[in-house]
């Protein structure tokens, strides 16, 4: 799947940001400014594990000669951090080329001026040639997006690490003093920010789209701090709680799933987005208190069911965008607008994390199960396309091959089937866009390790 949907990409879209597979050429879009060739950066690090040499090595070639970072346009920092900042850095990090680090380095210097607000908290949009930054025109009011600047920590961390510069991590660090010393309606951090005043702009919590990646993020760099950043452990542990009190709901069905809360009033709805969570719940199992770590990983378990099902009840047997529990249907999609599946990855994401904790063969199951429902659905003469009706079995393809479906879709499908030592999770941590990053064992980089930690390879 992977080589099928790179060679038809290098065929009709190559050195653009993603592939229209059904009119067979290049799209660029508006999320990453300038920059170009989003799905080879993308898929550096897959095809790499993959052992797609050849096509590896043409990646590698066109980021050497045609990789320009000197470009005006809007970029979305988010954006650009995750797949363009996590791609070069994960690139580095498995070849050791040095040819990404230095791209890399180069790259995060030109996000650094989204940062000059008065509270340090980044806007979303910056234009990489002259470091100009603003708003999203939608977001209220100005504000900043929870989930935009909430996950770029992993990428930051190492940053510094490349660059010796601590100003990286300075940035990061600087975002999580705020929202520590902020008040937190009910212990929940709210979608919108505001960069000028350093206040929540709505009460509007979700654990789908524009909140997902801040609380993966918070046990994420916990765990690449080799478990030593206790201040990420305890503003995620401390989420998790109001969460489980404010979100996490039971259906008649006995479904559990994550609400969304509008200034104290629940929206019965979750988001293919949040689907990652269950993932997230699993990882953090082991290191919240140990009475609690079972309860943690049977609520994994029953959230990535829910997301299971969500996929089951669809005649394609992919998951809608959004689905509801109310009005009699679960799990389900009611408004036409929700029916689509863009190629999302989120759902594959937690399988593939909680086979890993569990090794229960129900997750290599289901996703077999997506793996089929791919192929028929979604593979189309030139490459792979979203869909436009999970519920329908004649597709009206999206004409959209998404650059995030060979970052993560294809790569966690690989993972899910591969030994548990490929990429594994005593040593990576994966970004938001399925870019594994090394943990940062302090003991390693210091000339004499301290006795208790055991030097990595």
């Amino acid at each position: 799947m992977m080589k099928f949907a790179w060679d038809n990409y290098k065929r009709y879209a190559w050195g653009k940001n993603e592939l229209r597979p059904l009119t067979r050429n290049g799209h660029i879009g508006n999320m990453f400014g300038g920059l170009r060739g989003a799905s080879i950066i993308d898929s550096l690090d897959t095809l790499y594990i993959m052992g797609l040499m050849e096509e590896y090595n043409d990646a590698k070639e066109w980021v050497q000669t045609s990789l320009d970072l000197n470009s005006n346009g809007e970029a979305s920092l988010f954006e650009v951090n995750i797949r363009y900042v996590g791609g070069l850095l994960s690139a580095y990090y498995l070849t050791g080329e040095e040819l990404y680090k230095k791209k890399v380095v180069e790259l995060g210097e030109k996000l650094l001026p989204a940062f000059n607000t008065p509270t340090g908290i980044p806007r979303g949009v910056i234009n990489l040639g002259s470091g100009t930054s603003w708003s999203w025109g939608w977001a209220s009011a100005g504000s900043s997006i929870l989930a935009e600047f909430g996950t770029l920590h992993l990428e930051f961390v190492h940053l510094s690490e490349l660059s010796r510069n601590q100003i990286y991590t300075e940035k990061v660090m600087n975002i999580r003093k705020l929202l520590n010393k902020i008040e937190k309606p009910h212990g929940l951090y709210p979608n919108f920010l505001s960069p000028v005043s350093g206040n929540w702009v709505q009460h509007h919590v979700s654990i789908g789209g524009l909140g997902d990646s801040f609380y993966e993020y918070l046990i994420k760099s916990y765990l690449m701090s080799d478990k030593s950043d206790d201040d990420a452990k305890k503003m995620y542990y401390g989420a998790l709680e109001a969460i489980e009190a404010n979100l996490v709901q039971k259906s008649p069905g006995g479904l559990t799933y994550m609400a969304e809360w509008r200034g104290g009033i629940l929206d019965h709805k979750m988001g293919h987005l949040a689907c990652f969570s269950g993932g997230m719940i699993g990882i953090g199992a082991d290191d919240g208190e140990p009475e609690k770590r079972q309860h943690y990983l049977d609520l994994a378990a029953e959230i990535t069911h829910t997301c299971h099902e969500s996929y089951t009840r669809s005649a394609t047997k992919l998951g809608p965008e959004a689905f509801r529990f109310d009005s009699g249907g679960e799990a389900t999609a009611t408004r036409l607008s929700d029916r689509y599946y863009i190629l999302r990855p989120e759902v594959i994401e937690s399988y593939m994390y909680m086979w890993r904790l569990t090794h229960d063969p129900k997750y290599r199951e289901w996703g077999w199960e997506a793996v089929q429902a791919l192929e028929q659905h979604c593979r189309v003469e030139s490459g792979f396309s979203g869909i436009r009706d999970v519920y329908t079995m004649t597709a009206s393809h999206d004409n959209m091959q998404q650059s995030f479906f060979l970052s993560e879709t294809l790569k966690y499908l690989y993972l899910l089937f591969s030994d548990d030592d490929l990429l594994s999770l005593e040593d990576w941590v994966f970004n938001t866009e399925a870019h594994p990053l090394p943990i940062i064992r302090r003991g390693c980089l210091q000339d004499i390790a301290p006795q208790d930690k055991t030097v990595a390879e």
